[in-house]
């Protein structure tokens, strides 16, 4: 193949055909992706967290700000995801730079969630030490005795992330591991389309 120049919703017309795919196996979890951040110190970290949402803009994910990768997502925006489906044999890696969600979108996300991870979010300090599961599990009944009979609002810690691309690729498992790689590299007049050697 050579290279090629397409418009801008090409590879995420090729991601969601992949994600349907998945999705159509019945298999747990098909939206799991893995997020790797860089501590300042320059250390990666990854994690598997769930994508919650997708469209030209970029692939969007919530968690607690002041988490551990939230707040290496404060010092550095670049980040990756990969995406792996086993029982496909396909995964995708994306390359990109983090920017926040609008608080509307993050609203809307947070009303749509099971009353117990609204409560969760509240309860939970990410990553920080903890002293029993016990005091965790005191902080929800608290919580929920605070919220009986109303709405759980946003807490001003938790919010959404998307993650703009620049690069995207398509992995194909092969026989003989001769896998098909497609990249897409984006360019200002759209994505500049390459075949890579397995």
């Amino acid at each position: 193949m050579a290279e090629t120049i397409v418009p801008h919703p090409e590879p995420f017309a090729r991601f969601h055909e992949v994600l349907a795919e998945a999705e159509a196996t019945g298999m747990p979890n098909p939206n799991a992706m893995s997020l790797a951040t860089v501590d300042p110190a320059g250390q990666p970290s990854s994690r598997m967290v769930l994508l919650k949402g997708f469209d030209e803009r970029g692939f969007v994910f919530y968690t607690n700000l002041e988490s551990r990768k939230g707040q290496e997502i404060r010092g550095n925006s670049r980040v990756s995801l990969n995406f792996y489906w086993r029982q496909l044999e396909k995964q995708v890696v994306v390359l990109g730079t983090v920017e926040p969600v609008s608080n509307e979108e993050a609203d809307a996300y947070f009303a749509t969630r099971h009353r117990s991870s609204q409560l969760g979010a509240w309860a939970s300090q990410q990553s920080r030490p903890l002293s029993s599961k016990a005091h965790l599990v005191a902080e929800v009944a608290k919580l929920e005795a605070r919220y009986l009979g109303r709405p759980i609002p946003r807490p001003p810690h938790w919010s959404g992330f998307r993650v703009v691309p620049h690069w995207i690729e398509l992995w194909v498992s092969g026989t003989f591991r001769l896998h098909d790689r497609t990249v897409y590299e984006r360019v200002p007049e759209g994505w500049r389309v390459t075949k890579r050697y397995p």
